[in-house]
């Protein structure tokens, strides 16, 4: 009787333990897929991708003339801001070029180097564009990212998702992944044991 119960009791946890596998392999492809669709394209889409040193040339404020967001369109999502142009020359290539904060700057908006997020006010969105300018001109040489194919005229000063987010970002799903195949495994191996002993 005892026995019965010991072997039920072991079915069921292995059961639960295949279960707890599945769910992990099932749950890391999920998140890969989901990664895959968001952060990939966004990856191999961007151009700027050699790292270089960027001179300041000036950073300048415009206050007259004040940019809309989201590519000049009128809409509820749209607001006023001072517009920072910031013109750097490239190191490498010796280049007089605009730089933008990332490659969502210039698709955003093409005028300016910085596009500030609308859930700040007029006055923070001041301030904090006057700091950033003089951020840059207190370091006058600074790291930034190019298109070595030329097929972009301008220079990024941070890239939206480097190598080193990328291989982060496919970390946990390769630790849940590993971790679903492991249990698997393991209650695979259990079984086999299990009834190679009961034949011996």
């Amino acid at each position: 009787m005892l026995g019965k119960k010991l072997v039920t009791a072991q079915k069921r946890g292995e059961t639960r333990a295949l279960c707890l596998g599945l769910g992990m392999v099932t749950c890391s492809m999920m998140m890969y897929f989901f990664i895959g669709i968001t952060i990939v394209p966004f990856y191999t889409k961007s151009v700027w991708t050699t790292e270089t040193m960027c001179k300041l040339l000036k950073a300048n404020i415009q206050d007259s003339a004040l940019c809309p967001n989201s590519d000049g369109l009128e809409d509820e999502d749209a607001f006023p801001y001072p517009c920072l142009e910031v013109w750097v020359n490239l190191t490498a290539s010796g280049q007089e070029v605009m730089l933008y904060q990332t490659e969502d700057t210039l698709r955003r908006n093409p005028k300016c180097s910085y596009v500030p997020s609308k859930s700040k006010n007029s006055e923070e969105v001041k301030a904090l564009i006057e700091t950033i300018a003089s951020n840059f001109k207190k370091y006058q040489t600074f790291p930034c990212y190019y298109d070595p194919g030329g097929t972009q005229t301008n220079a990024i000063l941070s890239r939206l998702y480097p190598p080193r987010n990328l291989l982060f970002a496919f970390l946990w799903p390769t630790l849940l992944f590993t971790g679903g195949c492991l249990i698997i495994v393991l209650v695979k191996i259990s079984q086999y044991v299990s009834v190679l002993s009961a034949w011996q």
